[in-house]
């Protein structure tokens, strides 16, 4: 077994001790940041929906909701007009990420890992691009505390296959550490020009 495998299975244990041990610690914030969501933007109170995990198989990701439902007769269509001052508070502030930890428990994710995008883009990805399916993706990732919503798909998915190809329990700690400075820092929330990320339309295209 290769050293990075050896690895994963440590990784295994960790990510349940850590994900069991913040949902404890944080059930005080998770009950308040739920009770908010259901004042300011009603039912669900929780995201689902279907994301590529290891391997490209399919799981069902959970975050806090934060944008409103989707109506044309009132004009609220795209993300930005969905996207309420309150959610983009939610999301800076990476509250809405805490309901993820349950996808860590469940082992459909671990703390650390590249950030599993949509089902929609599997087939956008280049033979390369492809590898950031070789491990679980992550609550937080290489990529987010490196500019985050800022950087283009392409440096991106640079730094996803550097973390597969560098992965180990030093440059966890160090990702774990650099997104508690990013998220009191609030920074790279938001692409130029749109409410989070412009789509990934294929690298030959993105740029």
């Amino acid at each position: 077994m290769s050293t990075k495998r050896k690895y994963d299975a440590v990784k295994r244990v960790i990510d349940i001790v850590g994900a069991g041990t913040g949902l404890v610690l944080l059930s005080p914030v998770i009950g308040a940041t739920a009770l908010i969501v259901r004042a300011k933007l009603g039912l669900p109170v929780i995201f689902e929906q279907d994301r590529p995990g290891r391997d490209g198989k399919i799981f069902k990701l959970y975050k806090f909701r934060s944008m409103l439902n989707a109506d044309e007769t009132t004009g609220l269509v795209s993300d930005a007009d969905r996207l309420t001052s309150f959610g983009k508070a939610l999301r800076s502030t990476s509250l809405d990420e805490l309901p993820s930890l349950l996808n860590v428990l469940r082992g459909d994710m671990s703390l650390v890992g590249p950030r599993p995008l949509l089902v929609a883009y599997l087939d956008r990805y280049t033979p390369e691009q492809t590898r950031r399916h070789e491990v679980r993706p992550g609550v937080t990732g290489l990529a987010q505390v490196s500019g985050r919503n800022l950087i283009s798909w392409d440096e991106k998915f640079a730094m996803d296959i550097e973390y597969v190809d560098r992965r180990s329990f030093l440059l966890d700690v160090k990702v774990l550490w650099r997104t508690i400075r990013a998220v009191f820092v609030r920074e790279g929330v938001s692409h130029d020009g749109h409410a989070t990320m412009e789509e990934f339309v294929g690298s030959s295209r993105a740029n």
